[in-house]
């Protein structure tokens, strides 16, 4: 890319166990020299701490629409304004689900409503959950009514030790290619 293009991105991680992995998704981007902040579900808190990203990124970690009253800053048009691309890595069923419905309730459901720009899923569940009616109906709203780019899941050894149809979270390096190629 151009030393003069943007690439500014914020990665939403939500509340699957392969929220460890997002780590390495930001790394690879930010070695591609881009700036990356961080989002992340109450769920995705219980997972991976906010202060692995913080330390990673450089940047503070966004957790909450409820910032203290002497910041008094709206987050989520904020971040909005500064994405060239938002990316979630991983994306649960739920999260998606609230994406398809525009539903926001948290931090990154918020955002994603904010922001009318490029953006990329990389689901990450049981390859059940992947199945189901209600989430390929979903996923059917998010890629084809509202033009959102997906990555993945891939079939593989889940969290729960099963090998499994799709539903484990893409490779890495795939997934920070496809966001990188986002921004040109």
């Amino acid at each position: 890319m151009d030393k003069g293009v943007s690439r500014n991105i914020v990665m939403g991680i939500s509340g699957s166990i392969a929220a460890y992995k997002a780590c390495t998704v930001m790394r690879r981007l930010i070695t591609r020299g881009c700036e990356v902040r961080v989002v992340m579900t109450e769920a995705s808190q219980r997972l991976v701490g906010p202060s692995t990203f913080r330390s990673l990124s450089g940047h503070p970690v966004t957790t909450s629409l409820w910032v203290p009253e002497h910041q008094a800053e709206l987050v989520h048009i904020e971040l909005a304004g500064w994405a060239d691309v938002l990316a979630v890595v991983p994306a649960t069923a739920n999260i998606i689900g609230k994406f398809a419905c525009g539903l926001a309730d948290c931090i990154l459901s918020t955002l994603w409503l904010a922001y009318d720009g490029a953006k990329l899923i990389a689901p990450a569940m049981n390859d059940r959950m992947w199945a189901n009616a209600a989430v390929r109906r979903n996923i059917e709203e998010l890629e084809n009514g509202q033009g959102v780019h997906r990555v993945g899941p891939v079939a593989g050894r889940l969290a729960s030790g099963k090998e499994g149809d799709a539903g484990r979270l893409a490779p890495v390096d795939k997934i920070a290619g496809e966001i990188y190629q986002l921004l040109s």
